[in-house]
């Protein structure tokens, strides 16, 4: 941003092949997360929760984004504004004032990326109703493989976290984008992409977007699928699926 300002919580806007240009948001601090996801190119979660709290304070980020706003330059034209950042978006308490007060500063569509973990709890699903895309992750649909890629936080259940996003499904009317992490030799065999297939069908998203750990992983062991593999998985998922790496 112009003027010297510091910025903590909203950065770029940055280029990507399936939001274009897009503002991001942080919500919560550096690798804060209910997830320790051995693909994930951030490295290890330095702190794991599943506790939902205002761990900065709305104002402040509301004011980067007026700021934002205030000095855009008009050659730049956004895409999308996306809450994402290094950690899991919707652990903030305050999402859906959040996103609502994005409303009313501009007319940018406001997309939400996150992991799944907490559409447990209606409060996250209430709050995330605000956004017009949501990009929620499923990278398992059994808890031995939940566990080995996601590592969850707090003895988290897989069906739970299948249950909610069937729940937010039903209640929500804007873009629901599904986002499957494969890892070569944990999720990606023929037999479990259609274990998934079937979640996937229940749950029934707008898109299904199939995307693999291309950039240095969390865990060394993390291995990127073959090109057969994404293929069978694109024949799998069926027409409305995208393979992005």
């Amino acid at each position: 941003m112009k003027g010297g300002v510091e910025v903590k919580y909203v950065y770029g806007p940055v280029k990507s092949r399936r939001l274009g240009f897009s503002l991001g948001v942080s919500t919560v601090p550096y690798k804060v997360c209910s997830f320790d996801c051995v693909y994930c190119q951030l490295k290890e979660t330095t702190h794991k929760t599943l506790e939902r709290k205002a761990y900065v304070k709305a104002s402040d980020i509301l004011e980067e984004l007026k700021t934002f706003f205030a000095q855009q330059p008009k050659d730049i034209k956004l895409d999308y504004v996306t809450f994402s950042g290094a950690g899991e978006p919707t652990l903030h308490s305050g999402l859906g004032r959040l996103i609502r007060a994005v409303h009313r500063m501009t007319d940018v569509p406001v997309v939400v990326i996150t992991n799944s973990s907490t559409l447990v709890r209606s409060c996250a699903r209430r709050d995330l109703l605000a956004a017009d895309v949501v990009i929620p992750s499923l990278d398992a649909v059994t808890q031995g493989v939940f566990d080995k890629i996601d590592r969850p936080a707090g003895g988290l259940k897989v069906e739970d976290v299948i249950d909610g996003l069937k729940r937010f499904r039903k209640m929500f009317g804007g873009g629901l984008w599904l986002e499957i992490m494969l890892v070569r030799g944990i999720n990606d065999s023929p037999a479990y992409l259609r274990l998934m297939e079937k979640t996937v069908r229940q749950i029934n998203p707008g898109r299904v977007q199939i995307i693999a750990p291309v950039r240095p992983p969390a865990q060394g062991w993390v291995k990127v699928p073959t090109k057969t593999t994404l293929k069978t998985a694109k024949k799998i998922f069926g027409r409305n699926c995208d393979i992005i790496c």
